[in-house]
């Protein structure tokens, strides 16, 4: 639940809170509370040694972390204080140090971190010697950095880059969301040697142009014409400016500055920026591509507004030369409005590799059925088929197309001692398994995550991370247990993907106050996966996430007079304020779980925005009003938070169940309903 509020409790709504229904349930909550402190951590001397020299390390004082490194000689996470020290120390070591430490650690998760970090440097460095002696080691090979460095090496040492590898780098120069420094020094030199065209160069411009990061918009043009950085970021400065002074898009070759100043007024203001497309001379000077990327940038700025115009914008331009994202959004406004024809053609214009998606594939066979093509049901049938997964929100769409209601699956074969032991027994989930339990839950994080998924090509085979999954769970790390479970494709074990974790005590507050257990716990399950002391980088804390100011809202609403802020990590006590707050969100908004979910995760006002825009709107499945969220954050998160719940209420009964029943319509509110709850934070 990230998010805070300002807006003071309101009198007159606490008073009718306090009156019928809303009276049992507040009073239900206080009565089900029980003192239930965290655990506290059991820790060695040398334990709380690793806790100091952490936050050494974090200050870079090298000098208290080497003072007590030697007190953690001989304990698991031996090899992590070492790799702090060898990092602090990176820039200033010889070769022979480095090494040293990496034949000291070999096969250690902090052996490949160390290079990891030794190759980002040598190729800042421009040491492609070293570089390429030490690439070979490096067992990760998920950092787009280090990537760009080895095709910048072998380039630049004389070795040919297929046409695969130019394209590659491509795709990763553009990937990138800031302006790395990888990257762009190899798209200089292939663009030197003709390997690449300044088309890719203005590509990557105008991407930054659409999301507002100017340093890319800088660096990209950059890489052009050092001279035109300036008027690049005038033209992100203040567009609509730039584009008055400009009496031709020719003169002094600013045509494509002209087109970043479009693009960047675009994701501003996407009305005034038609307007200046209406304009003959963009119609002449600017390239179909150009004109094309700017009415593509167009739609998808009206498209997040949710404005009735965005679909006619996009049709002036030319989907094949327009991005992925601004397809994505095309579909979502077309389906806004109903226009399958359109859904349908802005998905036949996305490379494959999205094409692909279960959500595109959802929509083309829903547009294949609507549109009522040739041969649409068997090509549909087909879509779904492909798309069709218990586990995930559009692939149960999918299987209720199909007529199947959403169950939980057979379970796998019972793990074997010898399985039970290998995950037991191996090195790096003990070390992360450690990390976590005394208070490192980041550093224990990463190297799970490097043991399962990283450490071996293509990570664990499927009955090992079912292993390690299991390993997890029974240690009560439940964000590993889940994570680990969900990488599993022929085999899924529901009871690890969807672990009950605190049942007896969630069952009770949950009926208490009318809430479906299986939701709170899809809720809980996305925000915190059951970590109790779980805290984000806003201040949510606890189970369900809850923001400080909120959490002292919602325990005055529900009768608990005595909280203090520091209790809201306590189990029960989070779970009491949680259910609380979701349950009055709910009932404000209709008893609809997609909206209250939102509300939830972005704050009740904006859920109230997108149900009617402008005070009124379409009444709309439920499936297209969650894809229509503007806030990818809040889409992906109401998507998992309803698959969740489906998934839970089949666990929980036992019985078969829909999607689609949960998800609903959405629409303008009913008249028939209390009014808004303005005082909701």
């Amino acid at each position: 639940m990230n998010f805070s509020f300002s807006r003071p409790p309101c009198t007159r709504w606490a008073q009718r809170a306090a009156t019928g229904a809303a009276l049992v349930w507040f009073t239900a909550i206080v009565a089900l509370i029980a003192p239930w402190p965290s655990p506290a951590r059991a820790q060695s001397t040398q334990d709380q040694v690793l806790l100091d020299l952490r936050e050494a390390y974090r200050k870079g004082n090298r000098r208290a972390l080497q003072a007590g490194l030697s007190q953690t000689q001989g304990h698991l996470l031996e090899p992590l204080a070492a790799y702090w020290d060898a990092r602090l120390g990176l820039e200033t070591a010889s070769n022979t140090e480095l090494r040293a430490f990496l034949r000291r650690w070999e096969g250690t998760y902090y052996e490949d971190r160390l290079r990891n970090d030794w190759l980002l440097l040598l190729g800042a460095r421009r040491d492609w010697s070293t570089f390429l002696t030490e690439l070979p080691g490096y067992r990760m090979n998920d950092d787009r950095q280090v990537r760009c460095h080895a095709l910048h090496a072998r380039h630049a040492t004389g070795q040919h880059l297929s046409a695969t590898e130019v394209s590659e780098a491509q795709r990763l120069w553009l990937g990138q969301k800031e302006a790395e420094e990888a990257c762009a020094p190899l798209i200089d030199r292939l663009m030197t040697d003709k390997l690449v065209t300044a088309e890719l160069v203005w590509e990557r411009a105008r991407q930054g142009a659409e999301y507002n990061r100017p340093r890319v918009v800088s660096q990209a043009v950059g890489l052009i014409n050092a001279d035109w950085v300036s008027a690049a970021q005038a033209t992100q400065a203040q567009p609509d400016k730039y584009l008055d002074e400009k009496l031709t898009a020719i003169r002094h070759r600013t045509k494509e500055l002209v087109t970043l100043a479009l693009v960047r007024l675009a994701a501003t203001n996407p009305g005034l920026a038609a307007e200046h497309m209406a304009h003959a001379r963009w119609r002449v000077q600017l390239t179909t591509a150009e004109k094309s990327a700017v009415w593509g940038a167009i739609g998808r700025a009206a498209a997040m507004g949710l404005k009735g115009e965005a679909t006619g914008w996009f049709a002036k331009g030319k989907p094949t030369d327009m991005t992925g994202d601004q397809l994505g959004w095309w579909v979502r406004a077309a389906l806004r409005a109903e226009q399958w024809d359109q859904v349908a053609k802005a998905i036949a214009a996305m490379p494959d590799t999205e094409r692909q998606q279960p959500v595109w594939m959802y929509w083309h066979a829903r547009a294949l059925i609507a549109l009522k093509t040739p041969d649409h049901a068997a090509q549909a049938r087909e879509l779904y088929q492909r798309t069709a997964n218990p586990h995930h929100f559009y692939g149960q769409l999918a299987l209720e197309e199909l007529g199947q209601a959403i169950a939980t699956p057979p379970a796998p074969a019972p793990l074997s001692a010898f399985e039970k032991h290998a995950a037991l027994s191996n090195p790096g989930l003990q070390r992360a398994l450690k990390a976590i339990a005394i208070g490192l839950r980041a550093e224990g994080v990463r190297e799970w995550n490097y043991t399962t998924n990283l450490h071996t090509p293509g990570g664990m085979a499927e009955r090992d991370l079912l292993a390690a999954a299991d390993l997890a769970c029974q240690h009560q790390a439940w964000d590993r247990c889940i994570n680990t479970s969900e990488r599993t494709t022929s085999e899924a074990d529901h009871e690890q993907r969807f672990p009950t974790p605190h049942r007896t005590q969630l069952m009770k507050h949950a009926s208490a106050i009318g809430l479906d257990a299986a939701y709170v716990y899809g809720l809980i399950r996305q925000e915190s996966r059951f970590i109790t002391d779980a805290r984000s980088h806003v201040g949510a804390a606890g189970l369900m996430q809850v923001m400080p100011a909120t959490a002292k809202w919602t325990a005055k609403k529900i009768g608990l007079t005595s909280f203090q802020p520091h209790q809201i990590t306590d189990r029960d006590t989070n779970i009491a304020i949680g259910t609380g707050y979701l349950k009055l969100v709910l009932d404000d908004f209709e008893g609809s779980m997609p909206m209250a979910a939102a509300a939830y995760n972005a704050g009740p006002s904006r859920p109230r925005q997108w149900r009617a825009p402008g005070g009124s709107g379409p009444v709309l499945e439920g499936a297209i009003w969650a894809e229509n969220i503007p806030f990818s954050e809040t889409r992906d998160y109401v998507k998992r938070v309803l698959a969740n719940t489906t998934n839970y209420a089949a666990l929980l009964t036992g019985q078969p169940q829909s999607l689609k029943t949960r998800l609903g319509q959405v629409g303008p509110r009913s008249g028939v309903h209390a009014p808004v709850n303005t005082d909701l934070p």
